[in-house]
């Protein structure tokens, strides 16, 4: 029996990716909350065209799902602070499953 899906929803022009985007100091932004991924700088198109961006991101929403909004949330910001943005483990782990397609078969992007 096939396991069912979890959707995920994705949301051109994001305040909040904007803001991320600006922090980063970066053109254009993904980022995850909970079981949606926002944008900033980026359309819906493009972003599913770049597999390896889309994993990455998609690996954050199985983190979510995995550790649960709010200690995610909290321990996510609290490793940016202790190790900086790129050496959080969270981030880590997703760059590390940018090629893992098999991610793309556990959700339904809507």
């Amino acid at each position: 029996m096939q396991q069912k899906k979890t959707k995920v929803r994705i949301i051109e022009n994001s305040w909040m990716a904007r803001i991320a985007a600006f922090k980063l100091q970066s053109g254009n932004v993904a980022m995850v909350l909970g079981c949606n991924i926002l944008l900033h700088n980026v359309t819906k198109t493009q972003f599913l065209k770049d597999t390896e961006w889309l994993c990455h991101e998609l690996q954050h929403v199985k983190q979510w799902k995995q550790k649960g909004y709010i200690y995610f949330l909290l321990n996510y910001l609290w490793l940016s602070i202790k190790y900086g943005y790129s050496k959080n483990p969270y981030e880590v782990e997703a760059r590390e499953n940018a090629c893992n397609l098999h991610l793309k078969d556990e959700f339904e992007v809507v």
